[in-house]
């Protein structure tokens, strides 16, 4: 399986324009998936208003399998205000959509143990929809509708920050203050930031890259890398 940065790397383009929140969500679930065995890719994100009515038509005046019922402006994807994943495979580079894959082999569905995980940063999945069951989309309203954002009415900033705090764990921006020290085999190779569900990933991404492991200590508040 590729490491945590590597998953987050595939995925970077595709969270460029998404709402702050959708961001700091997605970025989450690819780790929170990744801990559970079950690496993903976020495939889709802002979607111009000419991409959607491009979506709109396959399947009605342009060939293939219809994918959605949303007009260009009428989705939330649209606001930057959703995002869809698949399931990498194996290989690294190849996705599948396959909703019933179990390729951890815990006796769940790779795909359920991802929106378990969305469920828990309050994320709306399409896939609870009744009209039209969306499996790969994840979105979070803030209670706008789409009239309301046509509108041009946003989330306002307490909204985001509530949303992020959920996300985050209780933090609503990256701890700076809290200085920690990397130790590689005993010896310290530089000083770091921790932070709840953000700043470790490169520490692990490091790790994983020399084939090592990672512990915490809380008390002296330092990051202790070991490779044997």
């Amino acid at each position: 399986m590729l490491t945590l940065e590597q998953l987050r790397e595939k995925s970077a383009a595709r969270l460029v324009g998404l709402h702050p929140v959708l961001a700091a969500g997605a970025n989450v679930l690819i780790q929170q998936s990744h801990a559970r065995g079950v690496p993903i890719v976020i495939t889709q994100g802002l979607r111009t208003i000419a991409e959607q009515n491009a979506l709109y038509a396959q399947g009605r005046s342009k060939p293939g399998p219809i994918v959605t019922n949303a007009k260009g402006g009428t989705s939330y994807h649209n606001y930057g205000l959703a995002f869809d994943f698949a399931l990498l495979l194996p290989n690294g580079t190849s996705l599948s959509w396959d909703i019933n894959r179990d390729g951890d082999k815990d006796k769940t569905a790779d795909w359920q143990e991802v929106v378990q995980e969305a469920k828990r940063l309050v994320l709306e999945w399409g896939g609870d929809w009744t009209s039209f069951k969306d499996y790969s989309h994840l979105q979070m309203t803030f209670g706008l509708t789409i009239d309301q954002l046509r509108a041009g009415k946003r989330p306002t900033t307490d909204q985001a920050k509530e949303a992020l705090k959920k996300i985050t764990g209780g933090d609503d921006q990256v701890n700076k203050d809290v200085t920690v020290t990397i130790n590689l085999n005993g010896r310290k190779l530089t000083d770091g930031v921790l932070d709840t569900g953000t700043t470790y990933v490169p520490i692990r991404a490091l790790a994983e890259a020399l084939g090592a492991k990672v512990t915490y200590d809380a008390v002296t508040k330092t990051v202790n890398v070991v490779k044997e």
